[in-house]
């Protein structure tokens, strides 16, 4: 399994940006899946973006796509979420995870359960 550890969480005011950050080690595989997944009170685990570690091909969330962008560096093992104007509606626990490729980046990120890598969650609050 990869180890990961994100950072980058906060107290942020509605409108304003984050940057979460993830590094990842022990790759067993190069051909990878990392993910952004988050925890919002009153829901349950949902993805935001996912990018394949090889080529970058990507997919985010329909509510993610005008506001968040994720993007890697694999020289350094990390991957990122830029967060712009976020709402209230966004606080939550924001979690790294990682996988094998197993299928389309897409279906993987449309179901959390292909990822066998958790970090440990990075807090996420947005209030004025």
């Amino acid at each position: 399994q990869v180890e990961l550890v994100e950072s980058g969480g906060g107290l942020v005011q509605p409108g304003g940006s984050l940057r979460l950050s993830c590094t990842a080690s022990r790759f067993s595989s190069a051909d990878y899946v990392l993910a952004w997944i988050r925890q919002v009170p009153g829901k349950g685990r949902e993805a935001v973006s996912c990018i394949r570690r090889i080529g970058g091909n990507s997919y985010s969330a329909e509510f993610a796509r005008s506001r968040f962008t994720i993007s890697k560096d694999n020289t350094k093992n990390a991957v990122y979420l830029q967060m712009n104007n976020l709402k209230p509606e966004d606080s939550g626990t924001y979690y790294c995870a990682g996988g094998r490729l197993i299928d389309t980046v897409r279906h993987m990120c449309r179901n959390p359960d292909t990822f066998d890598s958790w970090g440990q969650g990075a807090q996420v609050t947005v209030s004025s």
